[in-house]
């Protein structure tokens, strides 16, 4: 089996939970691979056999040295690449929960104040602007900037501050010990803080209809960026009519031969700016008032998307090779203490000083009810965070609110 040896290979197939779950991995470590289906290749699936005497085991990863791993943990995998998943020690002045841009510019102001800093996250530094193929909003970059190109200097940036960031590492439950909060991940460590600051921000929403979770990974999905080359010469549909979905929309004409965007509402919501980049566009089709009803699906693969004429009551199917949802925004706030008032949505109530219902937990970015959702604003929140950190911990800690003890 020839293989470039400059890239790891993933091989294994679209039914297999272990493959997705090492997909997933990669691709929130911004880790490049080439994936390779046993299922449509003799020549892969004889392959995979050969190197593991006989079996079918996927996933079957192969690395630029040569070694392989099979069927492995997502521990194993950060350790092969070289992600470190344990921070150089047990107790810090602050630990940020979060590494997108709310975070990492908290984490670079606290350590600039003489703070000892963690960062934690379970994917690559960056949050969801590495996501996004390019920037034209954020201060100071007036030619734009992309996504990926942003991210890496929001991490450099803190890291010359002497941050310490540790990706890879999600964070499940939080608790008091004595005068401290203690954070504990998904490996069961447990680090210390005098102080901490929530700046997970928040996730893409799903259409939750018939056959979506079945066929996501697959052919559904959440970020043009990492999965659009997939439909070079193919059909897509961009399902949403906001910001997003128009700029993710405009990105897949890169590989698509043609990009539907389909909206619920009557009118798009979309700025001026990004209808009339689309109304150049001669590949793109936009549909209003229609909703996604279900996903068809056939030997685990797209058959189809049943879709409601709002207007007319009449229900139609079309085909597209494959689906990008861009309908908005949901708070990673599930792992936080009860304790931590969250509004009806899930996004993380704070006072004026951006602290928590919990003394010493803070928030900031996307995840915090009232946050804007906007990338400037999300950075301007990490440094008005903290600030307020800062002041909280020269004050002592002290203040009136309910300790961090999680439930029983």
């Amino acid at each position: 089996m020839s293989e470039n040896p400059e890239q790891i290979i993933v091989y294994g197939t679209t039914w297999c939970p272990d493959c997705k779950r090492s997909k997933e991995f990669l691709d929130q470590q911004r880790i490049p691979y080439r994936w390779v289906d046993i299922e449509q290749s003799p020549e892969a699936r004889a392959y995979v056999e050969k190197v593991n005497n006989g079996m079918r085991r996927v996933p079957t990863i192969i690395f630029p040295d040569g070694s392989r791993l099979v069927e492995p943990s997502n521990a194993e995998l950060a350790a092969k690449v070289g992600i470190a998943t344990k921070a150089k020690r047990d107790e810090y002045d602050v630990i940020i929960i979060g590494a997108g841009a709310a975070g990492l510019t908290a984490a670079f102001y606290t350590a600039r104040e003489g703070l000892d800093t963690l960062v934690l996250d379970k994917s690559a530094p960056g949050g969801q602007a590495i996501n996004t193929q390019f920037i034209e909003n954020f201060p100071g970059f007036d030619e734009g900037i992309s996504g990926e190109e942003l991210a890496r200097r929001l991490a450099n940036q803190a890291r010359r501050f002497d941050v310490e960031i540790l990706q890879a590492q999600a964070v499940t439950d939080m608790q008091r010990r004595g005068e401290q909060c203690e954070v504990i991940t998904a490996d069961g460590h447990r680090y210390r803080a005098r102080a901490i600051v929530i700046a997970t921000g928040a996730r893409y929403r799903r259409l939750n209809v018939p056959g979506e979770a079945q066929l996501i990974g697959r052919s559904v999905h959440f970020c043009a960026t990492c999965d659009g080359a997939f439909y070079r010469d193919k059909d897509v549909l961009v399902v949403g009519g906001g910001n997003s979905g128009f700029q993710e929309g405009l990105f897949l004409t890169r590989f698509a031969r043609h990009v539907t965007i389909v909206e619920f509402q009557p009118q798009v919501r979309a700025s001026t700016i990004l209808q009339q980049k689309v109304a150049k566009q001669s590949n793109i089709t936009v549909i209003t008032n229609h909703a996604v009803q279900e996903f068809l699906v056939e030997d685990n693969r797209l058959a189809g998307v049943k879709v409601l004429d709002r207007a007319s009551g009449e229900v139609k199917v079309w085909h597209p090779d494959g689906v990008f949802i861009f309908i908005g925004l949901q708070p990673n706030s599930d792992f936080l203490p009860p304790q931590i008032e969250r509004n009806a949505a899930g996004f993380v109530v704070t006072d004026r000083m951006l602290q928590t219902s919990v003394k010493g937990i803070f928030a900031a970015g996307d995840v915090r009810a009232g946050a804007t959702a906007q990338l400037a604003a999300a950075a301007g929140e990490g440094a008005t965070v903290a600030l307020m950190v800062r002041q909280y911990l020269e004050e002592g800690g002290d203040g009136d609110r309910a300790g961090c003890d999680t439930a029983a």
